[in-house]
Protein backbone atom coordinates (compact mmCIF):
# COMPACT_ATOMS: atom_id res chain seq x y z
CA UNK A 1 0.00 0.00 0.00
CA UNK A 2 1.32 3.42 -0.95
CA UNK A 3 1.57 6.00 1.83
CA UNK A 4 -0.21 9.28 1.08
CA UNK A 5 1.88 12.30 2.12
CA UNK A 6 0.55 14.94 4.47
CA UNK A 7 1.71 17.80 2.25
CA UNK A 8 -0.54 20.84 1.86
CA UNK A 9 -3.13 20.79 -0.93
CA UNK A 10 -6.11 22.88 -2.02
CA UNK A 11 -9.69 21.77 -2.67
CA UNK A 12 -12.57 24.16 -3.39
CA UNK A 13 -11.28 27.11 -1.42
CA UNK A 14 -9.88 25.14 1.51
CA UNK A 15 -6.31 24.12 2.33
CA UNK A 16 -5.60 20.84 4.07
CA UNK A 17 -3.36 17.81 4.33
CA UNK A 18 -3.33 15.73 1.14
CA UNK A 19 -3.89 12.48 3.04
CA UNK A 20 -7.07 13.84 4.62
CA UNK A 21 -8.63 15.65 1.64
CA UNK A 22 -11.73 14.02 0.11
CA UNK A 23 -14.04 14.59 -2.86
CA UNK A 24 -17.62 13.42 -3.32
CA UNK A 25 -18.17 10.02 -4.93
CA UNK A 26 -20.63 11.83 -7.23
CA UNK A 27 -17.96 14.18 -8.56
CA UNK A 28 -18.00 13.85 -12.35
CA UNK A 29 -14.23 13.64 -12.36
CA UNK A 30 -14.49 10.47 -10.28
CA UNK A 31 -17.40 9.00 -12.26
CA UNK A 32 -16.62 10.07 -15.82
CA UNK A 33 -13.10 11.51 -15.92
CA UNK A 34 -14.95 14.73 -16.77
CA UNK A 35 -12.31 17.37 -16.22
CA UNK A 36 -9.14 19.10 -17.38
CA UNK A 37 -5.76 19.25 -15.68
CA UNK A 38 -2.38 20.96 -15.94
CA UNK A 39 1.07 20.14 -14.59
CA UNK A 40 3.44 23.08 -14.17
CA UNK A 41 7.17 22.78 -13.47
CA UNK A 42 8.57 24.70 -10.54
CA UNK A 43 12.30 25.47 -10.45
CA UNK A 44 13.81 26.89 -7.29
CA UNK A 45 10.23 27.68 -6.16
CA UNK A 46 9.43 29.65 -9.32
CA UNK A 47 6.83 28.52 -11.88
CA UNK A 48 8.03 28.06 -15.46
CA UNK A 49 5.89 29.53 -18.28
CA UNK A 50 2.92 30.13 -16.01
CA UNK A 51 1.01 32.26 -18.53
CA UNK A 52 1.28 29.59 -21.24
CA UNK A 53 -0.06 26.91 -18.91
CA UNK A 54 -2.94 29.15 -17.87
CA UNK A 55 -3.80 29.82 -21.51
CA UNK A 56 -3.87 26.09 -22.31
CA UNK A 57 -6.01 25.42 -19.22
CA UNK A 58 -8.53 28.03 -20.36
CA UNK A 59 -8.60 26.60 -23.89
CA UNK A 60 -9.17 23.09 -22.60
CA UNK A 61 -11.93 24.11 -20.20
CA UNK A 62 -13.61 26.08 -22.97
CA UNK A 63 -13.57 23.08 -25.33
CA UNK A 64 -15.37 20.89 -22.78
CA UNK A 65 -17.69 23.71 -21.60
CA UNK A 66 -16.46 23.97 -18.01
CA UNK A 67 -16.15 27.58 -16.76
CA UNK A 68 -12.71 28.53 -15.50
CA UNK A 69 -13.39 28.96 -11.78
CA UNK A 70 -10.39 31.17 -10.97
CA UNK A 71 -8.64 34.17 -12.44
CA UNK A 72 -4.92 33.79 -13.25
CA UNK A 73 -3.98 35.87 -10.20
CA UNK A 74 -6.01 33.53 -7.98
CA UNK A 75 -4.38 30.44 -9.51
CA UNK A 76 -0.97 32.03 -8.94
CA UNK A 77 -1.64 33.03 -5.33
CA UNK A 78 -2.91 29.55 -4.48
CA UNK A 79 0.02 27.92 -6.23
CA UNK A 80 2.54 30.04 -4.37
CA UNK A 81 1.08 29.10 -1.00
CA UNK A 82 1.37 25.39 -1.87
CA UNK A 83 4.89 25.80 -3.28
CA UNK A 84 6.05 27.58 -0.14
CA UNK A 85 4.76 24.75 2.05
CA UNK A 86 6.66 22.06 0.08
CA UNK A 87 10.16 21.15 1.27
CA UNK A 88 11.68 20.60 -2.19
CA UNK A 89 12.81 23.57 -4.27
CA UNK A 90 12.04 21.88 -7.62
CA UNK A 91 8.44 20.74 -7.78
CA UNK A 92 5.55 19.71 -10.01
CA UNK A 93 2.39 21.73 -9.49
CA UNK A 94 -0.74 19.74 -10.37
CA UNK A 95 -4.09 21.45 -10.84
CA UNK A 96 -7.38 19.87 -11.86
CA UNK A 97 -10.83 21.22 -12.63
CA UNK A 98 -13.78 18.85 -12.93
CA UNK A 99 -17.34 19.68 -13.92
CA UNK A 100 -18.41 19.22 -10.30
CA UNK A 101 -20.81 17.13 -8.23
CA UNK A 102 -24.15 16.00 -9.69
CA UNK A 103 -26.31 12.87 -9.94
CA UNK A 104 -24.79 10.41 -12.41
CA UNK A 105 -26.01 11.14 -15.94
CA UNK A 106 -23.97 11.43 -19.11
CA UNK A 107 -25.38 14.78 -20.28
CA UNK A 108 -23.66 17.86 -18.88
CA UNK A 109 -25.60 19.19 -15.87
CA UNK A 110 -26.41 22.89 -15.64
CA UNK A 111 -25.66 25.16 -12.69
CA UNK A 112 -22.94 22.99 -11.14
CA UNK A 113 -19.91 24.45 -9.37
CA UNK A 114 -16.63 23.07 -10.76
CA UNK A 115 -14.39 21.15 -8.38
CA UNK A 116 -10.93 22.69 -8.09
CA UNK A 117 -7.99 20.69 -6.75
CA UNK A 118 -4.30 21.60 -6.52
CA UNK A 119 -1.25 19.89 -5.06
CA UNK A 120 2.54 19.96 -5.38
CA UNK A 121 5.05 17.12 -5.38
CA UNK A 122 8.84 17.02 -5.55
CA UNK A 123 10.00 16.93 -9.16
CA UNK A 124 11.52 13.64 -10.32
CA UNK A 125 13.85 14.83 -13.04
CA UNK A 126 15.74 12.55 -15.44
CA UNK A 127 18.97 11.24 -14.01
CA UNK A 128 22.39 12.44 -15.20
CA UNK A 129 22.94 9.00 -16.77
CA UNK A 130 19.70 9.32 -18.75
CA UNK A 131 20.85 12.67 -20.09
CA UNK A 132 24.33 11.38 -20.97
CA UNK A 133 23.25 8.03 -22.42
CA UNK A 134 19.68 8.67 -23.58
CA UNK A 135 16.65 6.50 -22.90
CA UNK A 136 14.87 3.58 -24.54
CA UNK A 137 11.36 3.68 -26.00
CA UNK A 138 8.98 1.19 -27.57
CA UNK A 139 6.45 1.88 -30.32
CA UNK A 140 2.75 1.10 -30.62
CA UNK A 141 -0.34 1.91 -32.63
CA UNK A 142 -2.13 4.98 -31.23
CA UNK A 143 -5.28 3.26 -29.97
CA UNK A 144 -6.52 6.17 -27.85
CA UNK A 145 -9.56 8.33 -28.57
CA UNK A 146 -9.64 11.08 -31.20
CA UNK A 147 -9.33 14.10 -28.86
CA UNK A 148 -5.72 13.99 -27.82
CA UNK A 149 -5.67 17.80 -27.91
CA UNK A 150 -7.63 17.88 -24.64
CA UNK A 151 -5.57 17.63 -21.47
CA UNK A 152 -8.33 15.50 -20.04
CA UNK A 153 -8.15 13.62 -16.75
CA UNK A 154 -9.56 10.63 -18.71
CA UNK A 155 -6.14 9.05 -19.14
CA UNK A 156 -6.79 5.30 -19.32
CA UNK A 157 -5.51 5.11 -22.90
CA UNK A 158 -2.30 6.87 -21.86
CA UNK A 159 -1.98 4.60 -18.82
CA UNK A 160 -2.24 1.50 -21.01
CA UNK A 161 0.27 2.92 -23.49
CA UNK A 162 2.75 3.85 -20.75
CA UNK A 163 2.46 0.40 -19.19
CA UNK A 164 3.55 -1.13 -22.49
CA UNK A 165 6.92 0.62 -22.16
CA UNK A 166 7.12 -0.03 -18.40
CA UNK A 167 6.70 -3.75 -19.08
CA UNK A 168 9.79 -3.58 -21.31
CA UNK A 169 11.87 -1.43 -18.95
CA UNK A 170 11.59 1.53 -21.32
CA UNK A 171 10.90 5.19 -20.61
CA UNK A 172 8.10 5.89 -23.10
CA UNK A 173 5.77 4.44 -25.73
CA UNK A 174 5.94 6.33 -29.04
CA UNK A 175 2.57 6.22 -30.79
CA UNK A 176 1.67 6.13 -34.49
CA UNK A 177 -1.76 6.63 -36.07
CA UNK A 178 -2.20 5.37 -39.63
CA UNK A 179 1.57 5.14 -39.98
CA UNK A 180 2.33 8.67 -38.77
CA UNK A 181 3.75 9.98 -35.50
CA UNK A 182 1.34 11.49 -33.00
CA UNK A 183 3.05 11.63 -29.58
CA UNK A 184 4.09 9.35 -26.71
CA UNK A 185 2.00 8.28 -23.74
CA UNK A 186 3.04 11.31 -21.69
CA UNK A 187 5.39 13.29 -23.92
CA UNK A 188 5.66 15.02 -27.26
CA UNK A 189 8.10 13.41 -29.70
CA UNK A 190 10.63 15.17 -31.95
CA UNK A 191 13.19 14.06 -34.49
CA UNK A 192 16.31 15.72 -35.82
CA UNK A 193 17.08 15.32 -39.50
CA UNK A 194 19.97 17.04 -41.28
CA UNK A 195 20.31 19.46 -38.38
CA UNK A 196 16.64 20.51 -38.26
CA UNK A 197 14.12 19.83 -35.51
CA UNK A 198 10.91 18.27 -36.80
CA UNK A 199 7.64 17.59 -34.98
CA UNK A 200 4.16 16.45 -35.96
CA UNK A 201 1.67 19.24 -36.78
CA UNK A 202 -0.80 20.39 -34.16
CA UNK A 203 -4.07 18.50 -34.44
CA UNK A 204 -6.87 16.92 -32.43
CA UNK A 205 -4.80 13.72 -32.24
CA UNK A 206 -2.10 15.10 -29.94
CA UNK A 207 -1.66 17.46 -27.06
CA UNK A 208 -0.05 20.77 -27.89
CA UNK A 209 2.67 20.65 -25.26
CA UNK A 210 3.90 23.88 -23.73
CA UNK A 211 7.29 22.95 -25.17
CA UNK A 212 5.93 23.25 -28.75
CA UNK A 213 6.28 27.01 -28.73
CA UNK A 214 9.23 26.92 -26.34
CA UNK A 215 11.27 24.71 -28.68
CA UNK A 216 10.35 26.92 -31.64
CA UNK A 217 11.68 29.90 -29.68
CA UNK A 218 14.84 28.05 -28.66
CA UNK A 219 15.47 26.91 -32.24
CA UNK A 220 15.24 30.51 -33.43
CA UNK A 221 17.60 31.55 -30.65
CA UNK A 222 20.34 29.00 -31.44
CA UNK A 223 19.87 28.87 -35.22
CA UNK A 224 18.24 25.46 -35.68
CA UNK A 225 15.59 25.03 -38.37
CA UNK A 226 12.18 24.11 -36.94
CA UNK A 227 9.31 22.58 -38.87
CA UNK A 228 5.99 20.90 -38.04
CA UNK A 229 4.81 18.38 -40.63
CA UNK A 230 3.54 14.80 -40.85
CA UNK A 231 6.31 12.38 -39.87
CA UNK A 232 6.09 8.75 -40.90
CA UNK A 233 7.05 5.85 -38.69
CA UNK A 234 9.90 5.07 -41.09
CA UNK A 235 11.27 8.61 -40.67
CA UNK A 236 11.27 8.28 -36.90
CA UNK A 237 13.12 4.98 -37.03
CA UNK A 238 15.66 6.40 -39.50
CA UNK A 239 16.13 9.78 -37.79
CA UNK A 240 19.49 11.25 -36.83
CA UNK A 241 18.10 12.00 -33.35
CA UNK A 242 14.86 11.39 -31.47
CA UNK A 243 13.78 13.40 -28.44
CA UNK A 244 10.97 13.54 -25.91
CA UNK A 245 9.63 16.75 -24.39
CA UNK A 246 7.43 16.99 -21.32
CA UNK A 247 7.04 18.98 -18.12
CA UNK A 248 9.21 16.74 -15.99
CA UNK A 249 11.50 15.45 -18.78
CA UNK A 250 12.17 18.92 -20.25
CA UNK A 251 13.99 17.64 -23.36
CA UNK A 252 15.31 14.08 -23.22
CA UNK A 253 17.28 12.13 -25.86
CA UNK A 254 16.00 8.76 -27.09
CA UNK A 255 18.87 6.48 -28.11
CA UNK A 256 17.09 3.14 -28.50
CA UNK A 257 13.68 2.34 -30.06
CA UNK A 258 12.27 -1.19 -30.01
CA UNK A 259 15.72 -2.44 -29.15
CA UNK A 260 17.45 -0.73 -32.10
CA UNK A 261 19.95 2.10 -31.71
CA UNK A 262 18.91 5.57 -32.92
CA UNK A 263 21.10 7.60 -35.27
CA UNK A 264 23.99 7.01 -37.64
CA UNK A 265 27.76 6.67 -37.68
CA UNK A 266 29.77 7.66 -34.62
CA UNK A 267 26.70 9.15 -32.92
CA UNK A 268 24.57 6.04 -33.31
CA UNK A 269 23.01 5.24 -29.93
CA UNK A 270 24.20 8.51 -28.39
CA UNK A 271 22.54 11.88 -27.68
CA UNK A 272 23.10 14.14 -30.66
CA UNK A 273 24.18 17.75 -31.25
CA UNK A 274 20.67 19.15 -31.83
CA UNK A 275 19.61 17.80 -28.45
CA UNK A 276 22.74 19.21 -26.81
CA UNK A 277 22.24 22.73 -28.13
CA UNK A 278 18.53 22.80 -27.29
CA UNK A 279 18.99 21.36 -23.81
CA UNK A 280 21.58 24.04 -23.02
CA UNK A 281 19.23 26.76 -24.28
CA UNK A 282 16.38 25.20 -22.27
CA UNK A 283 18.35 25.62 -19.04
CA UNK A 284 18.81 29.31 -19.73
CA UNK A 285 15.09 29.68 -20.50
CA UNK A 286 14.21 28.18 -17.12
CA UNK A 287 16.01 31.05 -15.42
CA UNK A 288 14.51 33.73 -17.66
CA UNK A 289 10.89 32.53 -17.91
CA UNK A 290 10.01 31.50 -14.35
CA UNK A 291 8.02 33.67 -11.95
Amino acid sequence: MHAIPDSLCYLNGEYGALRDTKVSVLDRGFLFGDGIYEVLPVYNRRIFRFDEHMARLSRGLGKVRIPNPLEPAQWLATARRLIEAQAADDQLLYLQVTRGVAPREHAMPADVEPTVFMMVNPMKAPTPDQRRQGVACVTARDFRWERGDLKSISLLGNVLARQMSADHGATETILFRDGFLTEASGSNVWIASEGALLGPPKSEHLLEGIRYDLLRELCEEVGIAYNLRPISEAEVLAADEVMLSATSKELLPVTRIDGELVGHGALRGKPGPVYGRLYEAYQKAKLAQSI
